[in-house]
């Protein structure tokens, strides 16, 4: 992938092979930002973990940054009530399985009651791929909707490891001011860490860094975020 000039001299500014404290490192992101829209920050976070081992949970930063969710609420019909007070968008049970099946994925989260989830887990493969499926892991399988819409419109979002152990999860954009984005960063690391295995041996986590969506990975050091 070829990059222009000034993408070139904004990369000079920077050492790819050092760690910077928090603050500096958002600096240099910002700098490395060349988009003509507003670039979103994101964390990246390497963790020491065993194929058996898995880290996922939910989070709300304490600044945020994106549009209201647009939140589905699969639950029958004494709930539905509960679900339209609370705020979500879309409320149904039979009627919006289908409409998924045809090919609708118009909403950015799911909820489910746990009486609903024989059927909605007919929707697997639909939404298991697209990070979609409710799961009583994130707090999204429940009968306490209420609670449970209410999070989601704070902002609360999931974070997972992947297949290599590492955490990806966007935690502002580029034009946030920079304090509020390192308070975002230091959130999602508590919590990450939080959710370590009590198997888990050694230092958990290995690297941590932050780059804006078409700019360059900057490391940031370990020991500045503990």
């Amino acid at each position: 992938m070829r990059h222009g000039k000034k993408y070139l001299d904004k990369r000079k500014k920077y050492d790819p092979t050092v760690s910077y404290g928090l603050q500096e490192a958002l600096d240099l992101v910002k700098t490395l930002a060349t988009a003509r829209f507003d670039e979103t920050v994101d964390l990246s976070v390497k963790l020491n973990l065993k194929k058996s081992q898995s880290v996922r949970d939910t989070v709300v930063l304490p600044y945020q940054f994106r549009g209201e969710k647009r939140i589905l609420v699969f639950c029958k019909a004494e709930k539905e009530k509960e679900a339209q007070e609370a705020g979500a968008t879309y409320i149904g049970a039979e009627d919006l399985i289908e409409k998924i099946k045809g090919g609708w994925l118009d909403f950015d989260v799911a909820v489910a009651t746990p009486d609903m989830m024989k059927d909605v887990g007919k929707l697997g493969m639909v939404l298991g791929r697209r990070g979609l499926m409710p799961n009583p892991k994130t707090g999204t399988v429940t009968f306490d909707i209420k609670g449970a819409v209410a999070e989601l419109r704070k902002g609360r979002t999931e974070f997972r490891a992947d297949k290599t152990g590492v955490v990806h999860l966007a935690v502002g954009k580029v034009s946030m001011e920079k304090d509020k984005v390192a308070e975002n960063i230091k959130t999602a690391v508590a919590e990450i860490k939080r959710k370590r295995p009590v198997d888990a041996k050694g230092e958990f986590i290995r690297t941590i860094s932050v780059a804006s969506t078409m700019g360059s990975g900057v490391w940031v050091s370990i020991k500045d975020e503990e």
